[in-house]
Order: C-alpha cells, then sequence, then structure tokens
C-alpha cells in the first residue's frame, strides 16, 4: 500500500509557509495527479483558510518506470521542484498568471521529498466552468487565450526547456519534428505490444508517421508552449483571470504541438484559442502522434495502481480509434 501524506506529514511544511500560529485541520489530496501529489490543505490560526501543497515523493509517482527527468529531451517527463521553478519564474516574468508561491522546499527535513506550498487560487477549473458557468468561463477563457498569445509569441531560436537554453545548452534531437515522430514510433511500438487493434494496423501507422514526417521541414524559431494545457490544468480566480497549474513541462517547442492538444481537449470551445498561421503538415504529424501518445500512456499506467482506472481505459480507447481514424 502507498504511504500518501497525510495531516502530520503536512503540519511542519504548512506552519513553516504560514506562520507557527497556524494549524492544519484537513488534508485532502485532490485527483488527477500521477507523478506528484496535490493537496489541498485547510488551516485555523492564519491568513488564508487553505493552501495547495505540491509533493514531488515516490510514493506520489504512479507511473510503473520511474524515469528521470531528461533535461534534454523536451518530450520526455518533466516532474520536480526545479522545473517547477523554473516554470513559475518564467511564467511570472511574462505576466501570465500562476499560483503565487509561499514555500519551496527541497531540504527533506519536513517530507522525504521535495515539496511547495502555494496559494489555493479556486476549487473551479476551466473545465468544470465550462460546463456549470458558461458566462464566467467565456470570460477566462478569453484571458487564456491571451496568455497563450504572449506564450507563443516568446520566440526563441532552439526548442527546448528553459534552464538548459537560458544555461547555453542544446536539446537533443534534430528538430521538433524529428523528436515528436521518433517518440510516435516508441509510442506506436508500445501500443502493439498492449491492444491487437493498434498491433493489426502498426505497418500502415508506422508508414503513415514517416509520410507525415517527410513533409516537415525544421523551423528556425520557436514559441513558448505549457506541454499539457487543458482545461483541467487551468484555474480561475476571483478576479476571472485564467491561472496556468502543471507547469513543470513548459518548453520551447512548434506552438503546433499545443494546438493539437487545444483542440482535442476544448473541444468546441477551441475556436477562441485558434490562430491562423499554423502549419498543416505539422498539425497533421502532430495530432497523430498525439493521439499515439495518448494510447501508450495510459495503457502504461494502467500496469500500475492508478486508482482512476476507467478513466484511463477511456481515454487510451477513444485516442486509439482517432489514431486508426487518421489512417487513409
Amino acid at each position: 500500500m502507498r504511504k500518501l501524506a497525510e495531516t502530520e506529514d503536512l503540519s511542519g511544511l504548512v506552519r513553516d509557509a504560514l506562520g507557527p500560529g497556524c494549524r492544519v485541520v484537513a488534508v485532502d489530496r485532490l485527483r488527477g495527479g500521477s507523478r506528484k501529489g496535490v493537496y489541498r490543505v485547510r488551516v485555523d490560526g492564519a491568513a488564508v483558510p487553505t493552501v495547495i501543497v505540491y509533493s514531488w515523493a515516490e510514493e506520489e509517482n504512479f507511473w510503473p518506470d520511474r524515469r528521470a527527468t531528461d533535461a534534454e529531451d523536451p518530450l520526455a517527463p518533466a516532474s520536480g521542484l526545479a522545473p517547477f521553478l523554473t516554470a513559475r519564474r518564467k511564467l511570472d516574468v511574462l505576466g501570465a498568471r500562476v499560483p503565487r508561491l509561499l514555500l519551496a522546499d527541497d531540504s527533506r527535513h519536513r517530507l522525504p521529498a521535495d515539496a511547495a506550498v502555494v496559494e489555493d487560487v479556486s476549487a473551479d477549473t476551466l473545465e468544470a466552468l465550462l460546463e456549470r458557468d458558461p458566462a464566467r468561463a467565456s470570460a477566462a477563457l478569453a484571458d487564456l487565450a491571451a496568455t497563450v498569445d504572449v506564450l507563443h509569441g516568446h520566440l526563441a531560436p532552439r526548442y527546448g526547456r528553459p534552464d538548459p537554453l537560458e544555461r547555453g545548452g542544446t536539446a537533443s534531437g534534430a528538430s521538433c519534428g524529428q523528436l515528436v515522430l521518433d517518440r510516435a514510433l516508441r509510442d506506436l511500438e508500445e501500443a502493439s505490444g498492449r491492444e491487437g487493434r493498434i498491433a493489426a494496423a502498426q505497418g500502415c501507422l508506422r508508414d503513415r508517421l514517416y509520410a507525415l514526417a517527410a513533409r516537415v521541414s525544421p523551423r528556425s524559431e520557436h514559441g513558448l508552449v505549457h506541454g499539457e494545457l487543458g482545461p483541467d490544468h487551468v484555474l480561475v480566480d476571483a478576479d476571472g483571470r485564467a491561472v496556468l497549474i502543471d507547469i513543470e513541462g513548459l518548453m520551447h517547442f512548434d506552438v503546433e504541438w499545443e494546438h493539437v492538444f487545444l483542440r482535442l481537449r476544448f473541444g468546441r470551445h477551441y475556436p477562441v484559442l485558434s490562430r491562423p498561421g499554423l502549419d498543416p503538415r505539422r498539425l497533421d504529424l502532430y495530432l497523430l502522434a498525439m493521439h499515439l501518445s495518448l494510447t501508450a500512456g495510459p495503457l502504461r499506467l494502467l500496469d500500475g495502481d492508478y486508482p482512476n482506472r476507467a478513466a484511463l481505459r477511456g481515454i487510451a480507447e477513444h485516442n486509439l480509434r482517432e489514431a486508426l481514424a487518421l489512417l487513409p
């Protein structure tokens, strides 16, 4: 059984963030996190009634393969306090709204893990508001679109995560398109070993990936993308602003990669976020690659003990069908 954080585990950390008079009265682990624990902590004796704690403990990582973050590969899983802090700084400079940082702790004195305490912006995600309160959601969606424009317009001559680029480093791979192709081929191989329908079409899917990739030329400028910007990764604050969370995957990359994900996750609301000038050749390759990733990833996660298994199966099944539908 996993030992997840409880009241006594988080009390010292929260007192360090809010002051010695603070007392933790309740702790709830929020659903959805697969690489870190996200906890809403209710307190007495502080200026705020609740805070959010991020814990990057090993026990919070539900992925069966515990591969370390590869800073040179922008498409590798990003998790940990260091990429979180780097992404925060970058987004702050650009004026993007993120939860206010109250404490960052890598001492391992309070928890056997890196951790951060941030403001509890709201229990409302943009995803929930789009269903429950369309008027409020519409204003937040417009604010999100403005934020995305700023990020995508922040160009760099090289792709990769912010920290290595700022130190003069380079990312792996020959181009964004080549990185996406390489990962898509790995996802295809992995999904074929777990799902017979993918295995039956593996040759056709591989040929299609190569054909689409052959149409994509390297690019000399790359926008800043969130990497996993769905409506569940956007909170809405009291002023109606869109607040970005799960920001560790921030990177300079082809903005088409982000737009493919935005279109998949926002569905009928995507036109507010859509922009002219996107490369249709990149969109075609990245769409198939994204569906293969969202098939292989959930199937891999099901090898472990992630609790919300029905949702994972649904994601894998939907994206499997969408990938097969893209075959000519």
